[in-house]
């Protein structure tokens, strides 16, 4: 164990985490996933308890429009230098297939199991998006955390029965500090796929945010403590770890990803056409990109934009202290959600 700072946390926000019996953490890979992780370790939970849990974006195969290509194997790897169990789950064919819906069911969700893959859904009412997530905290309008996600763990752990007759707490890394939106919420509350009033099912599932009171620098500490190198894309100048082109995104970073991915970016900008209907509320890509700047550290870290752009993570998770290097991204621009 690190040894966690203790006055970090306030007594009353620490659940009594003896008493349960599995910790899912909602793991995008993301800086605050990690520190969650990180958290659980130093106040004593064992690898054996904790799972990973990580939503592709862009579903198993097929689309690569949002997400960026090394996300999965990286989260793959951390889990591997932390002996962690990692489940992956996806709405199939992403939020492509989402925002193209036209007259059609939500697709079918699926999920990783320790028996294998289940397959729930896609039978549903019929429904048209053609048009992107809205940029707003209404998840109901901003529907592509719900749908890809939030939605997904909820269904994953809701139709396990693994999960009965036992008491199970899923932690994600949302921070006050993000947005006042996130400063509302919660830090400790019963998860929306709880079903504890089932004396038959006898499941209890609530829901823990560790690092809701915890500023950017407490996490990054945290992160540096243990010698961990996060995702590339922190390297290459993004402040936040979701998709790679997310609907949040700055104008540096729609003139980045025009720069290092225009294949995809042209692409959604091209639906911006075919929907007639803009991703930003007041600008096109287009507009957005012309005025942004291209990251410097992307042409500084040649390496890291070859590994984000990869399918495959070959750099270490953890270094030696005097290794570890705050990433050109830190405290940067977050291009994330409200």
């Amino acid at each position: 164990m690190q040894g966690i700072q203790l006055d970090l946390f306030k007594v009353e926000t620490v659940p009594d985490l003896s008493s349960y019996d599995t910790f899912i953490v909602a793991f995008s890979g993301g800086k605050d996933s990690i520190c969650c992780v990180l958290t659980l370790l130093d106040l004593g939970i064992q690898p054996t308890q904790i799972e990973l849990h990580h939503h592709l974006v862009d579903g198993r195969e097929g689309s690569t429009l949002f997400d960026w290509p090394v996300t999965e194997d990286y989260c793959r790897q951390f889990a591997q230098a932390f002996g962690l169990k990692i489940y992956y789950s996806w709405l199939e064919g992403g939020l492509e297939r989402e925002m193209c819906r036209d007259n059609q069911p939500k697709a079918p969700t699926h999920f990783e199991t320790p028996e294998g893959v289940q397959t729930i859904g896609g039978q549903g009412q019929l429904g048209t998006r053609r048009k992107f997530p809205a940029k707003t905290a209404d998840l109901s309008r901003r529907w592509c955390s719900a749908y890809a996600k939030i939605d997904v763990l909820s269904a994953a752990i809701a139709n396990q029965p693994r999960f009965n007759h036992s008491k199970t707490l899923v932690v994600t890394g949302e921070r006050a500090e993000e947005s006042a939106a996130r400063a509302k919420y919660q830090r400790l509350e019963p998860h929306r796929s709880d079903r504890r009033n089932s004396p038959k099912l006898a499941r209890q599932v609530d829901h823990w945010r560790p690092v809701h009171g915890l500023s950017e620098k407490q996490v990054w500490a945290t992160i540096e403590r243990w010698g961990i190198q996060v995702h590339p894309a922190y390297y290459l100048g993004w402040g936040r770890l979701s998709c790679q082109r997310c609907i949040f995104g700055s104008p540096n970073q729609w003139a980045s990803n025009l720069a290092i991915a225009p294949t995809q970016t042209k692409r959604m900008q091209a639906y911006e056409v075919e929907f007639q209907h803009t991703l930003d509320n007041k600008r096109s890509i287009s507009e957005m990109a012309a005025a942004g700047t291209v990251y410097e550290a992307i042409a500084q870290h040649p390496q890291m934009l070859e590994q984000a752009l990869s399918r495959r993570y070959a750099a270490a998770i953890r270094v030696q202290a005097g290794e570890w290097r705050l990433p050109a991204g830190a405290f940067g621009e977050d291009g994330g959600p409200l």
